[in-house]
């Protein structure tokens, strides 16, 4: 797939970015991946790590772009999550739900499957349409030792149990959320939601 005069600068580049990426460099890691790119044009890990590292940055058309490739390439539905809020970031619904229906005909891992319904169900919401949302993302059961994705799921069913006026059931996540991890970003906002909704 790489040519082998190629083969050690394009590792040394890929190498170089999945460091500056994992210490939040994202356009860091977008520069030495093109570069990477150009010497390997087919390599699945480059284009990858190029799309992961375009989202992290905003560049939401070339992440849609690099990832797509990736998913071709590999025939990895592993990013579809990503496409799908890289979408709903450049203001096209109609192409979040072709993705997500996409995804159910595919099919993914059970974390990438959870990933996919915290981004699509976060995005029902903000499109009005939390009934949706709660069918997507309502739990079965609160587990023990759950995964950060479950956390991220139930969290955006609470949202949408708020929106639905179920303020019950979003107190009863929120709190297996927070006895999780206390520390978890939105819970506060989540609370204050929960609260207005109360009141109203």
């Amino acid at each position: 797939m790489t040519r082998k005069d190629r083969l050690t600068p394009t590792l040394n580049l890929l190498n170089a970015a999945a460091d500056a990426f994992a210490d939040g460099r994202y356009r860091v890691a977008r520069d030495k991946l093109l570069e990477a790119k150009e010497l390997s044009p087919r390599a699945v890990a480059i284009r990858e790590l190029l799309g992961l590292s375009a989202y992290r940055a905003g560049l939401w058309q070339e992440a849609l772009r690099e990832l797509r490739t990736f998913r071709r390439l590999a025939g990895d539905t592993t990013h579809m999550a990503v496409e799908m809020d890289a979408l709903r970031g450049m203001g096209k619904p109609d192409d979040v739900h072709k993705t997500w229906h996409e995804l159910q005909r595919l099919g993914a891992s059970p974390a990438a499957m959870k990933e996919a319904r915290v981004v699509y169900g976060a995005f029902l919401i903000d499109e009005g349409d939390a009934h949706a949302a709660w069918s997507i993302t309502q739990p079965k059961r609160i587990t023990k030792d759950p995964f950060e994705e479950d956390l991220r799921q139930w969290y955006v069913a609470a949202r949408a149990a708020v929106e639905l006026g179920d303020t019950a059931t979003a107190r009863k996540l929120m709190d297996a959320i927070e006895n999780e991890d206390a520390a978890f970003a939105g819970l506060d906002q989540l609370s204050a939601a929960i609260t207005a909704r109360e009141s109203t």
